[in-house]
């Protein structure tokens, strides 16, 4: 009975084992309790033989599944040191090309001894490994003056950046021309850095140095401030922190040749207007071949696609508080216990585009307890496009619905605006009955004018609930064979399966919900130039409606005729201005270029409406026989405190 006595104390430990994750020893006592378990039953009775060898079966199969899973593991971890010495060579050589010698060749020596440093069982990826060690280490035995160059062959080419240049430059759009002087001020600089402190995070502007930033690390990179404070409703669901790699065998920033706006999904987070925001900059990528979205998501490869890195470290370029700022995450992200992220992600599970640039923007603003902003904000942020609201006042004189209408639809179709609508308060009923959301913002992916009917093509970015009224896929009256062919759209096909993309009227936009946020390509524009200054609270009257004299004034000249375009932004740092915002700003406009001290002595020709938005846009459109000085008044309802702010300009040819 010796053996039966050893084997339970082997089966004892086996088990013991596999609780604490020791699969190794547990497959080696799994396999002992077995196979001395086979030796009792043949001095045993056939009925205790029968349980005997059905537990040798489980011991056995228990110890195949272990062994198996092992193999799977090391496979993986051999992979993974595989992508991690693709990337490291990847970034070596885009820092060798770049003439960035003494990066690359950190950067090669890192390759060389990741790749002797460990064991890989795999005999093809060891192969593959051990050639690109080979290459790591010739090319940096090169730099080194070791060999005479020649032996990696590569093209040369003249520095694309250098490390010691570390000017902030007042232009952030480059495709616009720069009026006055290219550098910042030293008060200016001073603006910038106080509100480079948001949310008790700090990120200073984006810089030339920035792109030589280091994304390898001899441990998977860890964001001191990256377990970002999580919502009510994540909190309850939350398991904990999971990398790509754990929920994903092949792992990649972008699957295929571009992103895809339907891929996108929001989840429990509220930041609607954001994803919203994600959706229409990814469908413009796809329409126009232009990278507004991707572009801003680094490390990147040749080609200027951002890359899945397995060492963990991203770095996204937000336009935050007037210049574009370098935010640094780590890739871990928040997991369910019911096995999902709780996170916006893309339906493409090897895909984390959208998971990486959500997380960077709720590291700024703070937490993904993020209490919502709206699509002005989020776009201008990813984008750097001028943000115009336009209130939904159907019936009211000065309001024009069918000039609205147009220039969305004329604008999106050419690519100049980036364009969103969000409800307002919706009554229970209403919202059952129509399929709306209140308060909640949509993605414009299509305005179509077919046959005198005006319709937008929408999603809502739960990728599920749809409009249910007029033109929806549950339409049978208004979708007739015409339309249908026209729009390449079969409302019974779509009814299989809610997506959340929806085709609605105007008239129905007009009565559910309350706003568009349109968001303008800056390449319309020929020129630029922004100034950031600080408003004290202690200066002027809390209340400007009687005396303007103490407000910030700016005089603007027009030499010309066109139409010029006024941003008045104020910095934010604290999220406390986005839960109750009680800050109301707007910009002034008179016709004479002299100091106003009464704002009513003479009517300002643009009298601005104070909003608490951060964005206030007013434009300005000079013609033949238009005045050629103006002034620019800064004004603040009831202001409460010391405000800073960005006072941009952008001229250009008329588009009207």
């Amino acid at each position: 009975m010796s053996d039966f006595v050893n084997a339970t104390e082997a089966a004892s430990l086996a088990v013991t084992f596999d609780q604490t994750g020791q699969s190794e020893k547990a497959v080696e006592c799994y396999r002992t309790a077995a196979r001395l378990l086979d030796r009792v039953s043949s001095h045993v009775s056939p009925e205790s033989q029968a349980d005997l060898r059905q537990k040798v079966k489980e011991y056995l199969g228990r110890a195949t599944f272990l062994q198996e899973q092992n193999e799977r593991a090391q496979q993986e971890d051999s992979e993974r040191l595989m992508q991690k010495c693709y990337f490291l060579m990847q970034q070596a050589l885009d820092a060798d090309e770049a003439n960035l010698k003494e990066l690359a060749l950190q950067l090669y020596t890192q390759a060389v001894e990741l790749a002797v440093s460990v064991k890989v069982s795999n005999p093809d990826i060891k192969t593959r490994i051990n050639g690109l060690a080979a290459q790591a280490l010739d090319r940096a035995e090169e730099i080194k003056g070791i060999k005479k160059l020649g032996a990696l062959p590569m093209e040369r080419k003249q520095p694309a950046i250098s490390p010691s240049r570390a000017q902030l430059q007042r232009e952030q759009s480059v495709q616009l021309k720069v009026t006055g002087k290219q550098v910042y001020t030293e008060e200016e600089k001073e603006v910038l850095r106080m509100t480079s402190n948001i949310n008790n995070n700090c990120f200073l502007p984006f810089m030339d140095i920035d792109l030589s930033e280091k994304f390898q690390y001899a441990l998977p990179f860890e964001d001191r401030a990256s377990e970002l404070k999580l919502s009510s409703k994540q909190a309850k669901e939350f398991d904990g922190w999971v990398r790509p790699h754990e929920v994903s065998s092949d792992p990649k920033m972008i699957v295929g040749d571009h992103v895809d706006c339907f891929s996108i999904k929001q989840t429990i987070v509220s930041d609607c207007s954001f994803v919203a925001s994600l959706a229409v900059s990814a469908l413009y990528e796809t329409r126009f071949n232009k990278k507004i979205i991707t572009s801003i998501i680094y490390p990147k490869n040749k080609n200027k696609q951002p890359v899945y890195n397995p060492f963990g470290k991203y770095m996204v370029k937000l336009h935050l508080n007037g210049v574009r700022r370098k935010i640094i995450i780590d890739d871990r992200l928040p997991y369910s216990k019911y096995g999902r992220l709780l996170c916006s992600y893309s339906s493409n599970k090897n895909e984390f585009w959208v998971s990486m640039l959500e997380k960077a923007y709720m590291k700024v603003m703070g937490g993904y307890d993020f209490p919502g902003s709206n699509s002005n904000i989020d776009l201008h942020a990813l984008t750097g496009w001028i943000p115009e609201r336009c209130a939904i006042r159907d019936g009211e004189a000065d309001f024009n619905a069918d000039a609205l209408y147009d220039t969305i639809r004329t604008r999106l179709e050419r690519g100049e605006l980036l364009a969103t609508v969000a409800t307002g308060p919706l009554e229970d009923a209403d919202a059952e009955r129509t399929g709306l959301v209140a308060t909640h913002a949509y993605a414009v992916l299509d305005v179509r004018l077919v046959n005198g009917i005006k319709l937008l093509k929408l999603k809502n970015p739960w990728s599920h609930l749809r409009w249910r009224g007029n033109y929806s896929e549950l339409d049978t009256l208004h979708w007739t064979a015409n339309l249908r062919a026209q729009l390449n759209y079969d409302p019974d096909s779509a009814a299989q399966y809610d997506n959340g993309v929806f085709w609605i009227d105007y008239a129905s936009i007009l009565k559910f919900f309350d706003v568009f946020y349109l968001n303008w390509n800056p390449e319309l524009f020929k020129f630029t130039y922004c100034i950031h200054q600080k408003w004290d609270a202690g200066n002027g009257p809390v209340k400007d409606a009687y005396n303007v004299g103490e407000n910030p004034q700016f005089t603007l000249h027009v030499q010309g005729k066109g139409a010029v375009w006024l941003l008045l932004t104020r910095h934010i740092t604290q999220i406390d201005d986005f839960r109750d915002n009680k800050e109301y700003i707007t910009l002034l406009v008179y016709k004479n270029g002299r100091r106003v001290y009464y704002p009513y002595d003479s009517p300002p020709f643009i009298d601005g409406v104070r909003i608490n938005s951060p964005h206030y846009l007013c434009k300005l459109i000079v013609g033949e026989n238009s005045y050629d000085k103006y002034t620019l008044v800064v004004s603040q309802y009831e202001k409460s405190r010391a405000i800073v702010y960005i006072y941009l300009t952008n001229a250009m040819l008329p588009i009207y």
